[in-house]
C-alpha cells in the first residue's frame, strides 16, 4: 500500500464520524450509479448493528473504503468497496479487502459473499486475487442491461 495512508476502522462514536460519513458519500456518488450508491442511507446502513467499515485516509481525505456485515453467524458480506480514482492501482483496495476479510473470520463465519459488475475487471480480477471464485451470473442484478458475479469466499473448517 502506497505511503501516507493507514487503515482505520470507523468507529460509531468517533468525532470524525460525519466528516468521513461526508467523503464516503462524495465518493459513492462519484463511483457508483445513482441506483446503486448508498449515498442517501449510508449513515444508517453503518449504524446496523452487524456492519463494519474500514477506510484509508490520505492527507485528510477519504482515499478509499469497504463496508462489510455478518448478518448471520454463518455468512458475512462485503457490500462496498471503493477507491477513489488518483488513489487506484496503489494497493489500497486490496488492503481493505483483506484487513475485512479478516475481520469477518474473527467472527467465525464461514463464507464471504459479494456481487460485482462482471465489466468491473480490476475488481474481479482483485476479488480473484484473494481466493473468492463465481458462483454465478445474476442477469439484471444491477439494471436491466448490468449484471452481476455472486462471488463468494469460503473458510475451511478447522
Amino acid at each position: 500500500m502506497a505511503a501516507g495512508g493507514a487503515i482505520v476502522e470507523l468507529q460509531r462514536n468517533s468525532p470524525k464520524w460525519s466528516n468521513i460519513v461526508e467523503g464516503i458519500v462524495m465518493l459513492e456518488r462519484k463511483i457508483f450509479p445513482k441506483h446503486e450508491s448508498l449515498a442517501r442511507s449510508f449513515d444508517e446502513e453503518l449504524r446496523k448493528r452487524n456492519s463494519g467499515l474500514l477506510y484509508v485516509e490520505v492527507n485528510g481525505e477519504v482515499a478509499a473504503y469497504v463496508m462489510f456485515s455478518w448478518p448471520s453467524s454463518l455468512s458475512a458480506s462485503i457490500t462496498k468497496l471503493a477507491v477513489k480514482e488518483n488513489f487506484r492501482r496503489q494497493g489500497y483496495g486490496e488492503a481493505l479487502l483483506l484487513e475485512a476479510i479478516e475481520k469477518c473470520r474473527t467472527r467465525n463465519v464461514q463464507r464471504i459473499a459479494l456481487h460485482v459488475d462482471p465489466l468491473r475487471t480490476p475488481a474481479v480480477n482483485l476479488y480473484k486475487k484473494l481466493g473468492f471464485k463465481v458462483d454465478n451470473l445474476i442477469e439484471a442484478y444491477y439494471a436491466s442491461d448490468r449484471n452481476a458475479y455472486r462471488m463468494y469466499l469460503d473458510f475451511d473448517a478447522e
